[in-house]
């Protein structure tokens, strides 16, 4: 089971990974994928540092697990493999994105392209067990991925954070709000969005307005 970071993120990552917590992770993660179904495939697990390279990266939106259901997690908070029906909470995000911008809502959720233009959509847990949600929480990842937080906060400027619902709000304290900006709103599941708490948000025209203002290209959602 090859686990490989993108070369950009291992400079930055390197010292996490010759930690005991992070080894113990691996081992527990190969033991998993050995064992069970789980998800996404073993060779996208690291799939949204692919795409959104450490010097590219210039939004960062933060979900929890990887879906659980087969076919459907590819590495990439919020993002199903093409051809796959869009999950509640995507389909909320499309509709907000086609409000906001006026924007027709595409045909796959493949979420890829937005990952290509610097927008790293990074799950606070980077597997799960095939059907159990949490399977794979507590048990290292977290750690992992608050320090690729921490890691951007620090060492880059004028980044967007989207932080969705209270688990990612939680986020906001290993972020330095004097260099980057940070947009906080409901969760975009239905259980949120339907009392309110995420239509109208108009996270993505203001991530842009952002990026213009501070000189960078703004995403093509």
């Amino acid at each position: 089971m090859n686990l490989s970071i993108h070369q950009s993120w291992k400079k930055e990552l390197e010292p996490e990974f010759e930690k005991e917590y992070f080894k113990d992770l691996l081992n527990f993660v190969k033991q998993e994928y050995s064992e069970n179904i789980c998800y996404p495939p073993a060779e996208d697990i690291f799939s949204a540092f692919d795409h959104s390279r450490f010097e590219d990266t210039k939004v960062v939106i933060l979900g929890q697990d990887p879906y659980h259901g087969e076919g459907q997690a590819n590495g990439l908070c919020f993002s199903v493999k093409d051809g796959i029906t869009f999950p509640p909470s995507l389909k909320n995000i499309f509709k907000e994105i086609e409000d906001d911008l006026n924007k027709t809502i595409p045909s796959t959720g493949n979420l890829e392209r937005w990952a290509d233009q610097g927008v790293l959509l990074l799950n606070a847990t980077l597997s799960v067990r095939a059907h159990e949600a949490g399977s794979h929480q507590k048990k290292g990842w977290e750690k992992f991925t608050d320090k690729v937080i921490k890691i951007i906060s620090d060492e880059k400027e004028n980044v967007v954070f989207l932080l969705w619902g209270g688990y990612a709000q939680k986020k906001v304290k290993l972020i330095d709000d004097s260099k980057h900006l940070i947009l906080t709103s409901g969760h975009p599941s239905p259980l949120s969005a339907n009392r309110g708490f995420w239509f109208g948000n108009k996270h993505f025209s203001k991530a842009n307005e952002y990026l213009k203002e501070n000189g960078k290209e703004e995403i093509n959602w």
